[in-house]
């Protein structure tokens, strides 16, 4: 909590910009770091392209399993695309400001699309969990009407309160420097930068972050509990380890976003160090865009048999 004085007039005009000071205190990789984000963004593009793609054009894979999956795609271009230009940019220019709305508006499409992959994560793994332990029900369950409203629910459902969150941060007196340290517009370092009464704030914070974040993870954990329990009661060992298959590789995703997102929002603000949280953040919305498409699809036959007949045509 932080009790300060009234900022004056003059104070707050200097605060219409921020400067992100990204990877500053390593001047001697910047051009380094440049090409391997560069590398990384058209990776996520390409990768989670193709997923996309080939999920909407192959017959085989109009499944909602893959329906998800492509909607999963999409998600990770648009939520990468929220940073990585921006950090590629000032690595390029090393012009690092960033204008007040600019930097508001980048919070919130992050925010939003991060709640949305929460809440996605969550309905893959009730779809998961329905084809495996009621396999019978699963068509009767999963109609495509369903699985719209799944995927509009997750897409829509953080859109008023991350809205509300950033208004409230951005709402706040800001009177001292304007160096975020960091490289996109977080909570934790715009928090940082606020004069005054940040209690609630950082209250808010914390609830959204239990409900968006803890919620679906312990919905997820249940989720994996009973299919885990079930898989070990099939008496096919090949039915058990296509089973295990299909789902250890959605578990991993879940523990790199989950895991990184966590131990961000919900760790008290005091234990807070720029360079844990920009590690942390590299993770949550760098590392697990990329490997996604690897994780889902390069481990699944049926995604990497159209993949190949895409590209023999």
């Amino acid at each position: 909590m932080k009790h300060q004085e009234k900022p004056s007039e003059e104070n707050l005009t200097k605060l219409m910009e921020f400067v992100l000071l990204g990877f500053t205190d390593v001047p001697h990789l910047q051009w380094f770091l440049f090409g391997l984000f560069l590398v990384i963004y058209v990776i996520i593009l390409i990768s989670n392209g193709i997923i996309f793609l080939i999920t909407k054009l192959d017959p085989a894979l109009q499944t909602p399993m893959y329906y998800f999956i492509s909607n999963f795609s999409f998600l990770e271009i648009c939520y990468a695309s929220v940073t990585l230009p921006r950090m590629l940019i000032n690595l390029w220019t090393q012009k690092r400001t960033i204008s007040f709305v600019a930097c508001a508006t980048q919070m919130c499409c992050f925010l939003v699309l991060a709640a949305t992959e929460c809440f996605l994560l969550a309905v893959m793994a009730y779809d998961r969990y329905v084809a495996i332990c009621n396999p019978l029900h699963y068509p009767l369950i999963m109609k495509h009407k369903m699985c719209i409203q799944l995927v509009a629910g997750s897409w829509i459902s953080g859109i008023p309160v991350q809205i509300g969150q950033t208004f409230q941060i951005f709402s706040l007196p800001f009177c001292g420097s304007n160096l975020i340290n960091h490289f996109f517009c977080d909570i934790p370092p715009i928090l940082k930068l606020a004069c005054g009464d940040t209690f609630v704030n950082e209250m808010m914070v914390f609830t959204v972050a239990v409900l968006f974040v803890t919620v679906p993870f312990l919905l997820i954990l249940v989720s994996y509990g009973k299919l885990i329990s079930t898989i070990l009661k099939l008496s096919s060992a090949t039915s058990r380890t296509r089973a295990f298959s299909t789902c250890s590789s959605h578990l991993m995703v879940v523990v790199l976003f989950f895991g990184s997102g966590m131990i961000t929002y919900l760790r008290p603000r005091t234990s807070h160090s720029a360079g844990t949280d920009k590690v942390l953040s590299l993770f949550y919305t760098i590392v697990t865009p990329m490997f996604n498409p690897m994780i889902y699809s390069l481990r699944n036959k049926d995604v990497v048999r159209a993949l190949r007949k895409l590209l023999c045509k």
